[in-house]
């Protein structure tokens, strides 16, 4: 008979948390906008992976795109390629001598160092000093969308400060780079209609997007407002 003891997971988890570069619940897009945003090749991170109990991923910057890989958690230890570690200890000592990994594409990645979970970011609060209506007397159902309702799916990929759009995950070309040093404020937006929207604010345009989850939306919002808060720090 197989018993299942909760105080093993909640001592995994208390052993993981001792681990400068677990990212927890991190998604696998939002590791990918992070590593391209801020990361160099070589970087990586580990994060929880959504296929259940003891499965987690090791998220790999490779020069201009992201690679994900299986790590596994079980009673005699970590699984992760061809190796097996019997102690987080182990594993550990794994990556500080820069393992070299092969692709199913063949592509070969140096595990150069990891990007850590507590990175200082700067405040992007703003104080509010105006606060009035324009106008009275109108309710919630007077609100309506101020943009066009022709959503479209498209793959968007964050490196340094240049936010690029593709029409496909495939496509080599993008339909448009957004520089960040041009824009003013990224924020939820509930004027669409759709949920977990967020918009980005130029002087020429505000652009709307969609997540499929808030989680993601969040998670958008807050590596964007981080990259804005760069822009102005240099100015």
């Amino acid at each position: 008979m197989s018993l299942y003891s909760q105080e093993s997971t909640e001592d995994t988890r208390d052993e993981l948390e001792t681990l400068g570069w677990y990212h927890y619940d991190l998604s696998r897009h939002a590791a990918e906008a992070l590593l391209l945003s801020n990361g160099s090749d070589g970087s990586y991170l580990l994060r929880t992976s959504n296929e259940g109990a003891g499965c987690f991923a090791l998220s790999v910057r490779a020069k201009d795109s992201v690679r994900h890989f299986h790590v596994t958690r079980r009673d005699n230890g970590y699984i992760f390629g061809f190796h097996q570690f019997s102690t987080l200890h182990d594993f550990v000592d794994h990556f500080a001598n820069q393992p070299l990994l092969g692709s199913d594409t063949g592509t070969l990645i140096v595990l150069k160092c990891p990007y850590p979970w507590r990175v200082e970011e700067p405040s992007i609060y703003e104080s509010v000093r105006v606060h009035t209506a324009i106008q009275t007397g109108r309710t919630v159902n007077d609100l309506v969308a101020n943009a066009a309702s022709n959503w479209k799916q498209r793959w968007f990929i964050l490196n340094r400060y240049d936010l690029k759009y593709f029409k496909d995950r495939m496509s080599e070309e993008p339909i448009r780079t957004l520089d960040l040093r041009a824009c003013s404020a990224v924020q939820f937006d509930y004027s669409q209609d759709r949920v977990n929207c967020f918009c980005l604010v130029f002087p020429e345009r505000t652009f709307y997007l969609c997540a499929k989850t808030g989680v993601e939306a969040d998670e958008w919002i807050k590596i964007l407002r981080w990259k804005l808060s760069q822009t102005r720090m240099g100015r």
